[in-house]
């Protein structure tokens, strides 16, 4: 799995980062299904521990791999996949304000069986200003959409390694 991992980034088509909240492994996140020519687009799968959810450290690792895809690698388009019944994960797009764009039936096989997912969409030009920046500011706002206000202290950073396991949602 981690040789067919690192194979997939050095090829270019994938970006797999671990997540550190206060110098400690809390979660990991892939860009996987990297396409170039006419497409430019990936998509997003994420876990974290649950001793750190509902502190901003996803939505924060999110919307930086994101603004990296857009500004860095050149994407422009990102998507996530999130079976129905996966609130925590649903709520994650919600707060950066990812495009809800459908369901996908039978879309990856889960468990035993083929499971149905929502699809999340986000294009460069939807964020000229970063997604990182605008979730900040909705958050100062207070907006709809702004998430948790807690402390978010030293936030979840991504850190590309070339070599984590793959994430779901």
């Amino acid at each position: 799995m981690v040789r067919h991992l690192r194979s997939e980034a050095h090829a270019g088509r994938m970006l797999p980062f671990v997540i550190e909240y206060r110098g400690r492994l809390v979660g990991q996140l892939t860009v996987a299904g990297i396409t170039w020519g006419s497409m430019c687009s990936g998509h997003v799968g994420y876990w974290v521990d649950e001793a750190v959810a509902g502190r901003g450290v996803m939505p924060t690792a999110v919307a930086m791999a994101v603004d990296h895809c857009f500004r860095t690698v050149g994407l422009h388009r990102v998507e996530v996949c999130i079976r129905p019944e996966n609130a925590p994960s649903r709520r994650v797009v919600e707060k950066l304000g990812f495009r809800e764009e459908g369901l996908r039936p039978r879309y990856l096989h889960i468990d035993g069986a083929w499971r149905d997912h929502l699809v999340f969409a986000l294009t460069a030009d939807e964020v000229p200003e970063g997604l990182l920046r605008r979730w900040h500011r909705s958050r100062q706002r207070g907006a709809p959409n702004a998430g948790d206000t807690g402390n978010v202290g030293n936030p979840g950073i991504p850190r590309n390694t070339g070599n984590t396991g793959n994430a779901g949602n």
